[in-house]
């Protein structure tokens, strides 16, 4: 069960990193809208999960390779903007959040 120190976090950096896809980090969504739809911290404060939507699925794989390749720079970007606010940058990992293909995928099998 998550404190209510970890859940302010997980918001600060769900609203932070969704700035830093939308401004900073366009070269690596190549184009692609992404989303941040949750973000889990650790216990600790030292690990942040972040759970990313990729709209068009077509291209899921290439933008989260070029993200994954580029988590030092969000890191970074995320340390400018959150630092006076949080003694450690968490470390960050991403995984494709993919609910919304879920759904769609439901959606799609009950109007047949």
């Amino acid at each position: 069960m998550e404190t209510t120190r970890q859940k302010k976090i997980s918001r600060l950096l769900q609203r932070e990193l969704s700035e830093i896809f939308l401004r900073e980090a366009k070269p690596l969504t190549l184009g692609t809208m992404v989303s941040v739809s949750k973000v889990r911290v650790s216990p600790d404060l030292g690990l942040a999960k972040a759970y990313i939507s990729i709209f068009p699925a077509d291209k899921k794989d290439d933008v989260y390779s070029e993200i994954d390749k580029g988590t030092s720079g969000i890191r970074r970007y995320l340390g400018m903007r959150v630092g006076k606010q949080l003694r450690l940058v968490p470390n960050l990992q991403f995984f494709v959040d993919d609910s919304l293909d879920y759904i769609d995928n439901i959606d799609r099998l009950l109007n047949e």
